[in-house]
C-alpha cells in the first residue's frame, strides 16, 4: 500500500492524506476503471461477418405440385377434338397430319394451275397435292376425283383427262395414272384433226398450249409423228411424256 501510496502525484497524496482507507478506495477505483475499459474494449473488437443465407421463396402452386405429384396430367383445355391442323391438310380428317416430319414426293399435273413435282407431308391426300399445285382450273368435271384418297410417294395425280372405266377418275397411280388408261380406251385423239376442246381434255394441257399446237399444225401443214409435239411451244420432255400415249398424228 505505502508503495502505490509513494508513486502517487503530490496532489493526490496531499488530497487524501495518508488515511489506508482512502489509498484503497482508490486502488478499487483504479481496477474498476481498467475492468470498464477492458470490457469496452473486447466489446469493440472486430468479429467476422456472414453472408445471410439466402432462402428461396417457393413459387405460387408449387406445394401442391408436389402433393400431386402421383396424378396423371388431364387433357389441356387447348387440345383439338380431332387432331391439329397442318399445313395443307384438313382438320379433324387426318388428311396430312404426317408421321414424324417423313414426307412423299408426287407428280400433279392436268389441268392445274402449277403442275409438276411436289412434297408432302406422308399421310396426305389427293385435296393436298391439288392444293399445293396452286388448285384446279375453273370449268374442271370433279366428279371422277377422289379428293379424299390417300397419296403414296411417287404417284403421279393427273387432273382434267378422260375418266378410266369403272369410274377411276382422272387421279390414277402409277406412271400414266389412271388418266392414260381411260384415254387409251376411248381412243388416242388425233393432233392433225382434234379441236382446241379435245386437245384441251390432255393432262397438262390448256387453251394456250392447245392453240399452240394448233398453230404449229397450220403452219407446219400437220403432224407426221408425235415426236414432233416437242418442237410446239410449251411442251417439254415431261409434258411430252404424259402425252405421246394420249395422241396420234
Amino acid at each position: 500500500m505505502f508503495a502505490v501510496r509513494e508513486r502517487m502525484p503530490l496532489w493526490v497524496q496531499t488530497r487524501c492524506g495518508l488515511e489506508r482507507r482512502s489509498v484503497i478506495a482508490l486502488v478499487v477505483v483504479l481496477v474498476v476503471a481498467a475492468g470498464f475499459a477492458v470490457h469496452h474494449f473486447w466489446a469493440g473488437r472486430a468479429q467476422p461477418v456472414s453472408a445471410p443465407e439466402v432462402v428461396r421463396s417457393a413459387a405460387p402452386g408449387e406445394g401442391a405440385g408436389a402433393s400431386g405429384a402421383g396424378q396423371e396430367p388431364g387433357p389441356g383445355p387447348s387440345a383439338p377434338a380431332g387432331g391439329a391442323q397442318t399445313p395443307g391438310g384438313s382438320a379433324g380428317t387426318g388428311g396430312s397430319g404426317g408421321t414424324g416430319g417423313a414426307e412423299i414426293v408426287v407428280d400433279v399435273s392436268g389441268k392445274v394451275r402449277s403442275p409438276g413435282i411436289h412434297r408432302l407431308p406422308a399421310g396426305s391426300r389427293v385435296a393436298d397435292a391439288l392444293r399445293a399445285a396452286g388448285g384446279i382450273r375453273p370449268g374442271v368435271d370433279l366428279t371422277g376425283i377422289n379428293r379424299a384418297r390417300l397419296l403414296a410417294d411417287g404417284e403421279q395425280v393427273v387432273v382434267g383427262a378422260p375418266a378410266a372405266p369403272g369410274g377411276t377418275g382422272a387421279t390414277g397411280a402409277g406412271a400414266a395414272g389412271a388418266a392414260g388408261a381411260g384415254a387409251a380406251a376411248a381412243g388416242p385423239i388425233g393432233l392433225n384433226t382434234a379441236t382446241a376442246e379435245q386437245l384441251d381434255t390432255l393432262p397438262g394441257v390448256g387453251p394456250v398450249l392447245a392453240q399452240h399446237i394448233i398453230d404449229y399444225r397450220t403452219e407446219h401443214g400437220g403432224f407426221r409423228s408425235v415426236d414432233e409435239l416437242r418442237e410446239v411451244n410449251g411442251i417439254g420432255d415431261r409434258r411430252f411424256s404424259d402425252l405421246q400415249n394420249l395422241v396420234r398424228p
